[in-house]
């Protein structure tokens, strides 16, 4: 199933401040992402009724199977994107800029063929 790239950036948010800290809560999510607290619950809401995270009584919020997938998969388009981009000669900013609209938009077969050519030109 395709999820809209609204979610993928919340998924892979979750995963990136996970990695971070202890714990996560919408409130982190927000500050991490500059976005409003109501449009951060929303959509906490709808990952959570779609099975993409889990969240306690406290609020703490945790990425289901689906969920951490779908994050480790637009983490690394984004990482590799990036330091492609930068070994290109593109400057860092830019570089993850691009990297975050490319991420969301290119197919896995794609990614899969650029990263197979970037890891071995010569085959």
């Amino acid at each position: 199933m395709k999820i809209r790239e609204s979610a993928e950036m919340y998924l892979e948010t979750v995963l990136v401040l996970s990695r971070k800290y202890p714990s996560v809560r919408s409130i982190d999510i927000v500050s991490a992402l500059d976005y409003k607290k109501s449009s951060v619950s929303v959509a906490m809401k709808n990952l959570r009724e779609n099975g993409y995270i889990g969240m306690d009584n406290d609020g703490y919020i945790t990425l289901t199977q689906k969920g951490k997938e779908i994050a480790e998969a637009m983490y690394e388009r984004h990482t590799f994107l990036s330091d492609w981009l930068t070994r290109l000669g593109v400057d860092k900013t830019t570089a993850a800029e691009d990297a975050c609209r490319m991420e969301h938009v290119i197919s896995k077969e794609s990614f899969e063929a650029i990263k197979k050519y970037v890891n071995n030109p010569l085959e």
